[in-house]
């Protein structure tokens, strides 16, 4: 076993030195590494196996399961009420794919809970997700008959993420003159749709809209 080596051995015998959970996961991460360099299976490696008790025993002296699980369930339902995408207004997602990712998927949603809220009708509208460069957001496109909506960030500055109008068909890319909202105002899809409706006098709905997308 040409590239086995003796430290994750020593670190297992003696672990004093690891006190915390980042140091005890760099360890066991790192003695997993070194398994794989061997040759050597680290299910079954020794030193290995002592130092995952060993972040066990570092976590043991941690809260109990049952207070833990409650706050993550609170971190989920604060989470639920403050969605990512006003985290990313206020970060960004330039030059962050997985953030970027993060913006188009939670943008397209918050376009069709829109849509929904709007009552327009399957096929009379369209949902265009545009990435662009790297180091900008691009943008999530609602065109309908009568209105169009865009999701950006960045480029107007805080509370201005969200531009609309009026148009005229989905073939008018130029429309009435062009107004802004804050991305926390397309969250709320029901409120938002209420004042696109009054503000660009939209026809009124034929039909009652459907529940919204969690």
């Amino acid at each position: 076993m040409p590239y086995d080596v003796a430290f994750r051995h020593q670190q297992a015998l003696d672990p004093s030195a690891i006190t915390t959970v980042t140091t005890g996961l760099h360890a066991l991460t790192r003695a997993i590494d070194d398994c794989r360099n061997a040759g050597v299976d680290h299910e079954s490696d020794p030193a290995v196996i002592l130092l995952a008790r060993h972040l066990a025993a570092i976590t043991s002296e941690r809260a109990d399961d049952a207070p833990l699980r409650r706050r993550c369930m609170e971190t989920i339902a604060e989470l639920k009420r403050h969605p990512a995408l006003l985290t990313l207004a206020v970060r960004g997602v330039a030059y962050d794919a997985a953030a970027k990712d993060l913006f188009h998927a939670d943008g397209r949603k918050a376009m069709r809970n829109l849509a929904v809220a709007l009552s327009l009708a399957e096929g009379s509208f369209t949902i265009r997700s545009n990435r662009s460069g790297p180091g900008v957001s691009g943008e999530i496109t609602l065109h309908g008959e009568e209105v169009w909506v865009q999701l950006s960030l960045g480029g107007l500055g805080p509370d201005h993420e969200v531009m609309y109008r009026r148009v005229r068909g989905q073939h008018d890319h130029l429309g009435d003159k062009n107004r802004f909202a804050p991305i926390r105002d397309l969250l709320g899809a029901e409120r938002f749709a209420s004042r696109l409706r009054q503000e660009l006098r939209l026809t009124p709905p034929v039909a009652e809209p459907v529940r919204l997308f969690a």
